[in-house]
């Protein structure tokens, strides 16, 4: 009688979950990869649709032979049934029981049907999410979230506008302005509130990864041979438009973070990319007890959460990029085969990997601390602003929640306003809304990690076969 195999439930088919995956079902584990793209990559590897027939995707990537090696990684394992790939999985709740654990996910595009399976143990690589903050005139059609533009870019081959800016803070927002530029877009400028003294100012600690400084010098490099317009230190004023985007005003920033009057410039445009940096995703996590360090999930040297048998890796743990993701997505893969075949591992086997997550933790870090937005910015936020999309809920409403009604957290203005309580259940909101309020932002407990029909939860289910 052949011995069973543990099984792994991963989650999420970006970097981290696909370096887990490889590591863990090289290592005798039987591994089941969950995401809910139609084909592995997560956002940063994402892929054309087949059917749009691209000839060069890698014409949309960087690092697209670290891609490849990944790809044809899981294909030898696919090929020899040590993983199972399920695709269009939307995972909305694991349940922690005596003997491991049920993952539960609504299947296809619809989301009206639900499927579970079992697993020993789960490695939760869900990535993050981008922090918008909000300004007069966001809500416009043509203002769309920087990623939002690049999943356009590369999963549709789509351009968002001919003529676009790209704002806000954070290091997305240079591959991104040049995506634009070099699939055919006009790219007015490239709109950064953060000052170039504060990177100076790290440059020692930011040193200690120099690949990500030339990555980002050569797309600055490239901006500039374009002919786009770098403006530091500035922001988005306001976006303007009747039917849609028509225009922004940026404006620069003075030494405290507010704009200096007389700086003002209108940018004609027809797409705004904005982006304000990323946040974790925590709700699988969150549901599960699993602790949090601030917006991340807690996580020990080996990826291991304060939960028996659960792991995390990637952004979900912090945001740091791909190659942070690959570093140790590969070391929870390994630790997780171990654990789960009743061994110890062995972290040398793991230095390198463990080397590269501490050098890019740090780096990110203070890149974190140079592109921190400016904390005036909720000045700029007139009253007759939507700060809640889903319950269009405006600035004023929350203002009036904190300062006649006496709101002094999160949660008592969300029961005054509705803020936060429609389809992204603060998701994306939350911290707008406590910006303008003047709150703390801390991450909500969620008991879904995502909308489930009310037929889904009211059906009988029946156990998920065992593995």
């Amino acid at each position: 009688m052949t011995e069973r195999r543990p099984v792994l439930a991963v989650i999420g088919a970006g970097p981290a979950g696909l370096a887990a995956t490889l590591a863990a079902a090289a290592r005798g584990v039987r591994v089941t990869l969950v995401d809910s793209a139609a084909e592995p990559g997560g956002q940063f590897y994402r892929q054309p649709a087949r059917g749009l027939g691209a000839r060069r995707p890698r014409a949309l990537h960087h690092q697209w032979r670290t891609w490849e090696r990944l790809r044809a990684g899981l294909d030898a394992r696919l090929a020899a049934g040590e993983v199972t790939c399920l695709k269009d999985r939307h995972v909305w709740c694991v349940e922690r029981e005596s003997t491991g654990f049920t993952v539960h996910a609504l299947l296809g595009p619809e989301q009206r049907e639900s499927a579970a399976l079992r697993a020993d143990g789960v490695l939760i690589a869900t990535g993050g999410y981008e922090k918008v903050l909000p300004f007069p005139g966001w809500t416009l059609p043509g203002v769309v979230t920087a990623g939002g533009a690049q999943a356009l870019l590369k999963g549709g081959l789509v351009l968002p506008g001919r003529t676009a800016v790209v704002a806000g803070t954070g290091p997305l927002l240079l591959p991104v302005a040049t995506g634009l530029a070099a699939a055919g877009a006009e790219v007015a400028a490239l709109v950064e509130s953060a000052r170039p003294g504060d990177f100076v100012r790290r440059a020692r600690a930011l040193a200690q990864a120099p690949a990500k400084l030339v990555e980002g010098a050569g797309y600055l490099s490239r901006l500039l041979y374009r002919g786009v317009p770098v403006r530091t230190r500035h922001t988005v004023l306001e976006a303007h438009g009747d039917e849609r985007l028509e225009a922004v005003t940026v404006a620069a920033l003075g030494p405290a973070g507010r704009p200096v009057p007389g700086s003002e410039r209108l940018l004609p445009c027809d797409t705004l990319a904005v982006s304000h940096g990323l946040l974790p995703h925590t709700d699988l996590a969150d549901g599960l007890g699993c602790g949090l360090d601030g917006p991340a999930v807690r996580v020990d040297d080996e990826q291991r959460t304060d939960v028996p048998g659960v792991w995390a890796a990637g952004e979900t743990t912090g945001i740091g990029g791909a190659a942070l993701s690959l570093a140790e997505g590969h070391i929870a893969g390994r630790s997780a085969a171990a654990r789960l075949r009743g061994t110890a591992p062995e972290p040398g086997g793991w230095a390198r990997a463990a080397e590269a997550r501490a050098r890019l933790r740090a780096f990110f870090a203070e890149l974190d601390g140079a592109c921190a937005p400016s904390a005036h910015w909720p000045e700029q936020v007139t009253d007759a602003t939507v700060v809640c999309r889903c319950e269009e809920v405006t600035a004023g409403a929350v203002r009036e929640a904190v300062g006649s009604l006496g709101a002094g957290d999160l949660r008592t203005v969300k029961l005054l306003t509705r803020a936060g309580m429609g389809w992204c259940q603060g998701r994306m909101c939350e911290p707008g809304v406590a910006g303008v309020a003047g709150c703390a932002a801390a991450p909500a407990r969620r008991l879904l990690a995502r909308p489930v029909p009310l037929g889904v939860l009211a059906a009988p289910t029946d156990p998920p076969p065992a593995q």
